[in-house]
């Protein structure tokens, strides 16, 4: 069954008009006609099963016959924050993979030994949106605007905090700091890893330093090692 990602749809809604966009890909793209069905996901949990009531190919509407709340709701929150890679290839294949896992928001973060400073998120969202689609996950995960790490050290948040490094130091494994269904926050340095400066703030930060295995990974592969075990841990 086709699947659109409708983020402006409510359980509450009876019948859904899809855009103009939408529409031309169900009838004209999947040839689509009155009658068929098909899926919707709302980015926050819902997953509705509607009938095409009427295959116009700029306003078509559908009929919901089905609406399930908190679809596959995962009994975990993980957050990624990821230095943006000097390619943007690789960024992408991180986010495309780590939304296929399970993964609930990202930032991205500019470090002293970033080689990428910028990354335009419009396109980026482009490609999680797909993700989701493509996996059938119901929750769309949050894209942030980059921003440095120091003033992302500052942030509150309510749950376990990580830096992956490089560097020698105390750290230990993920799987041995992990508290089961909680909140995490990870974070992933650039290429050249985090400046021992950073790695200091944030272990002031309440941080807690961690290893990711004894391989030196690329910065993306780190960040889906991170989402991996993150998931594995709280089956």
């Amino acid at each position: 069954m086709h699947l659109f990602y409708t983020p402006d749809i409510a359980p509450s809604h009876p019948q859904y008009f899809l855009n103009e966009e939408e529409s031309k890909h169900a009838i004209r793209v999947l040839r689509l006609e009155a009658g068929a069905g098909v899926q919707l996901i709302d980015g926050r949990g819902g997953l509705y099963t509607a009938t095409i009531k009427d295959a116009h190919p700029k306003r078509t509407i559908l009929q919901i016959t089905n609406v399930i709340t908190e679809y596959n709701k995962r009994n975990h929150y993980l957050h990624v924050a990821i230095a943006p890679t000097k390619n943007l290839d690789r960024l992408e294949w991180f986010l495309e993979k780590a939304t296929e896992i399970g993964i609930d928001e990202i930032t991205l973060i500019i470090c002293q030994r970033s080689e990428r400073k910028e990354a335009k998120t419009e396109r980026l969202n482009k490609i999680i949106t797909a993700a989701i689609k493509q996996s059938l996950k119901a929750y769309h995960p949050v894209l942030n605007e980059p921003v440095a790490l120091n003033r992302f050290l500052s942030q509150q948040f309510d749950g376990q905090k990580f830096i992956a490094h490089c560097d020698v130091g105390d750290m230990t494994g993920l799987k041995d700091e992990l508290e089961k269904q909680g909140k995490y926050l990870i974070l992933i340095g650039p290429e050249g890893d985090f400046s021992p400066v950073e790695i200091d703030a944030a272990l002031q930060n309440g941080y807690k330093a961690i290893t990711l295995g004894e391989s030196r990974l690329r910065t993306e592969t780190a960040a889906l090692e991170a989402c991996f075990e993150v998931n594995f841990l709280n089956r």
